[in-house]
């Protein structure tokens, strides 16, 4: 288990060469997705002017990552556009409670405010207590419970 003595924690925005250890925490996030798909995925993040990703290293293997992006489109609760969006966050566990996720949570804040957004949003599941624990913890207010549903046509 890791502790705060004994780590030397780095944070470095997604490259070409970390794709593929970026893909597999993301498999460790979302077991049901498909490596190809996500690598991909990966791959145009890269491009984009509206999406960035950046993983935590620690002692030289990744062990976090966030993923960021730009909304301009509705996004519930807030009350500016473009708003910086937290896609997804995702910390080993082995790792967690040692202030990474926060530190990441901190780096898209700033990102946020560098693209000229005043909000900062996310989302979450209703059963996900650990994660509006989190979200509570780093600074982020509930501002509404949905339920979605869908029908087949």
């Amino acid at each position: 288990m890791a502790t705060n003595q004994n780590f030397e924690l780095t944070i470095v925005p997604l490259s070409t060469a970390s794709i593929s250890p970026f893909t597999e925490l993301v498999l460790e996030l979302w077991p049901d997705c498909n490596f190809e798909e996500e690598y991909e995925n990966s791959q145009t993040i890269l491009d984009s002017a509206t999406d960035i990703c950046y993983l935590a290293q620690v002692n030289d293997a990744y062990v976090a990552f966030i993923h960021l992006t730009i909304r301009h489109d509705y996004v519930e609760g807030a009350a500016d556009s473009p708003v910086a969006y937290l896609e997804a966050l995702y910390v080993k566990p082995a790792y967690q409670n040692h202030g990474i996720g926060t530190k990441l949570v901190q780096l898209g804040e700033e990102w946020g405010r560098q693209k000229g957004c005043r909000q900062f949003a996310s989302d979450t599941e209703l059963t996900n207590s650990a994660s509006i624990d989190f979200h509570l913890k780093t600074g982020f207010e509930e501002v509404n419970r949905i339920v979605c549903f869908i029908k087949n046509l």
